[in-house]
């Protein structure tokens, strides 16, 4: 089944703008930049042009010989077989980050010929641009990078917004019409949900395994698929990494499921290898997170705006892009996280934490925190900076929602709404609203609506 992402709607928006600049699509590999690129094109475009600089390396001459566009658009068309068209023609440049030159080009495409619609894709654009600061190289002035020249947009795993649209239409409009009245959903309508949320947990977000379990095609060929993700992802060490900092990546990867498995989700370099310090694996976890590969939320003890400032950058810990792939790593069988009630529930803690991370990021949010009171006497999962307030966060992954730190840091600092997330109904009660983790995906229009009621 073919997964129709959100994002092809910010990419329309794009290209209606009137001061359209070329597009670089950022995100990990396995995401599918690639298919939502395409499909864009071929939806809103007569042509698309398709420009692989990993599958052809000649490609890279045509940058290298010319700043050009106009020299430069002609020799791409010795490269394709659709026509090069100003306006109805969507030229996808894939895997930039493997020419420096192309990517500085995209400067000269909005400067000289802006009639031409770019986008380009890079999978590992942070960590190549990394590497040439590191070998000596002035990214900006050599026009490498064209600073101020590009839109950005970050691209994410299948949400469980788009999984539910694709696995039932009809309950996902009835949640759509319901979730933002923050009215209790009926049971049958709960419990529905709650099912599909289950499912979606054992295969995730990232589109083979997500479309193999809408498709039916049963446990073992979603695990099959999961494992080849896994595999490819390890491989990628290999084909990107410099040498000495394979292993040291291989083992941070590695480490990240016995980390989360703690009480204490901290990161700690010595569950990587005993005896390891933070500066011999800077390198390797500075890769894995440029890669989009793992995000790192840093800890605050002082929940104050800007959140950035009070940040502790020797405490954070660490999760995945995707909480299946999570679970994979785990070797955790699906018939865990299917199964009710507290059973393994660290770990199905992590997942759940894990899932309402990823959540935030796909709709915008920045970074969060967390929180803990020194000492770690307490601790908040995540805090996330909307405007000028800060929303703590509690996830829950079952409906066991007892625990002193959520109360605890609402008596120190009283903040206007707490948010806790898990498999209880919608209530509200004081500042504290308890949400379904399957609706984290709306919580932007949750916070919008509270917003706009609060103003009247």
């Amino acid at each position: 089944m073919v997964i129709q992402r959100d994002i092809i709607q910010e990419f329309a928006n794009w290209k209606a703008s009137a001061d359209r600049s070329p597009l670089i699509v950022q995100g990990a590999r396995q995401i599918g930049k690639s298919w939502a690129i395409e499909e864009f094109g071929k939806r809103y475009y007569e042509h698309v042009a398709v420009f692989n600089f990993d599958k052809n390396v000649e490609l890279k001459r045509v940058f290298k010989q010319s700043k050009d566009v106009r020299r430069i658009l002609g020799d791409l068309e010795l490269y394709t077989t659709v026509p090069i068209k100003p306006d109805t023609t969507l030229l996808f440049f894939d895997e930039i980050q493997d020419c420096k030159e192309a990517l500085g080009a995209l400067k000269y495409f909005k400067e000289d010929a802006p009639q031409y619609h770019v986008i380009a894709a890079g999978s590992l654009l942070g960590v190549a641009t990394q590497r040439r600061r590191k070998e000596g190289e002035d990214v900006e002035q050599e026009s490498t990078f064209p600073v101020g020249k590009v839109t950005f947009i970050n691209m994410f795993p299948v949400t469980f917004k788009e999984y539910l649209r694709m696995a039932d239409p009809v309950l996902n409009q009835h949640l759509e019409q319901r979730v933002t009245s923050l009215e209790p959903l009926p049971e049958i309508l709960f419990s529905r949900l709650s099912e599909q949320y289950r499912r979606y947990q054992v295969c995730g977000g990232l589109p083979r395994p997500a479309s193999d379990m809408l498709d039916g095609m049963g446990m073992a060929v979603v695990e099959k698929d999961l494992e080849d993700i896994k595999l490819a992802y390890e491989f990628d060490f290999t084909k990107h990494v410099n040498a000495p900092d394979i292993p040291k990546i291989r083992e941070i990867w590695r480490s990240i499921p016995s980390q989360l498995s703690r009480e204490n989700k901290k990161f700690v370099f010595r569950v990587v290898r005993e005896g390891a310090r933070a500066r011999e694996y800077e390198a390797a976890l500075d890769w894995l997170v440029l890669s989009g590969m793992i995000y790192r939320v840093y800890c605050t003890e002082m929940p104050i705006l800007p959140l950035k400032h009070y940040e502790n950058t020797t405490a954070f810990k660490l999760y995945v892009l995707d909480q299946a792939l999570l679970r994979s790593m785990s070797d955790l069988p699906p018939e865990a996280v299917l199964a009710k009630g507290d059973i393994l529930r660290e770990f199905k803690g992590a997942m759940a934490e894990n899932y309402i991370l990823c959540s935030l990021l796909a709709q915008g949010f920045k970074m969060p925190h967390y929180w803990t009171l020194q000492g770690n006497k307490a601790e908040v999962d995540f805090l996330i900076q909307e405007g000028l307030n800060i929303l703590p966060i509690e996830v829950k992954a079952e409906e066991n929602v007892n625990g002193k730190s959520f109360t605890e840091y609402n008596k120190r600092y009283e903040p206007q709404l707490r948010i806790r997330f898990s498999m209880k109904n919608i209530k509200r009660n004081g500042n504290l609203l308890n949400l379904p983790l399957y609706v984290c995906d709306w919580l932007k229009d949750l916070l919008a609506g509270i917003e706009a009621r609060r103003a009247d």
